[in-house]
């Protein structure tokens, strides 16, 4: 049976908004995301998921909190989801930081990710796991998981086939609450729409 999973960025922060590398700081949605999250929560009304996954960070659950209270669904949370730790990078833009360290990441984010963070392979590892699961458990059903941005990549990378290390290159762009829809069916994936905003979110109903 068919499985549709839907991954959603939250709203936008402060950070977000200066392209500042958030991470694993756990900062809350400004005034545009609560936006972002609304708009979020009339698409949802629409696509009917039958279940809500969500990561542990405040951003993913202020976003998927409206959604949550007008379907009468409790998400499910877990630390699969949260977003790729930034180290030496968090709270700075990319310009920000060493030249060296800098140049590095643009050659190889994944070899040579920041100092400090976590390594985006074991990311991918751990979004691919949950990933799976949300298939299994949900088979023949719809499911709605807000997550992160570089997360997301990762995983559409990761079950593409695609290299990691080409994720920034290939993939250079996800919007805040911006969709991206996968059929899981037997284990097998495939990609329908990739970094949906919000303003046409309803060419995924």
């Amino acid at each position: 049976m068919r499985t549709t999973i839907v991954l959603a960025r939250h709203g936008r922060t402060e950070w977000h908004h200066g392209n500042r590398y958030t991470g694993s700081t756990d900062l809350p949605i400004d005034e545009v995301g609560l936006q972002q999250a609304r708009l979020l929560k009339e698409w949802a009304a629409d696509y009917a998921p039958d279940a809500l996954w969500s990561s542990p960070m405040l951003r993913a659950r202020q976003t998927i909190a409206p959604i949550a209270e007008a379907l009468g669904l409790e998400p499910t949370v877990d630390a699969r989801l949260r977003e790729v730790d930034f180290g030496s990078a968090e709270g700075k833009m990319l310009s920000e930081l060493p030249p060296v360290v800098a140049k590095a990441f643009e050659l190889d984010p994944v070899k040579d990710h920041f100092p400090g963070g976590e390594d985006p392979a074991e990311a991918a590892d751990r979004v691919h796991e949950v990933f799976h699961q949300i298939g299994k458990q949900h088979e023949g059903g719809k499911v709605l998981v807000l997550a992160h941005n570089t997360l997301i990549r990762l995983l559409v990378c990761r079950v593409l086939g695609l290299p990691l290390s080409e994720y920034r290159r290939l993939l250079p762009a996800l919007g805040p609450a911006a969709l991206v829809r996968f059929r899981w069916q037997d284990g097998t994936v495939g990609l329908e729409a990739y970094n949906v905003p919000a303003v046409r979110m309803e060419t995924l109903a």
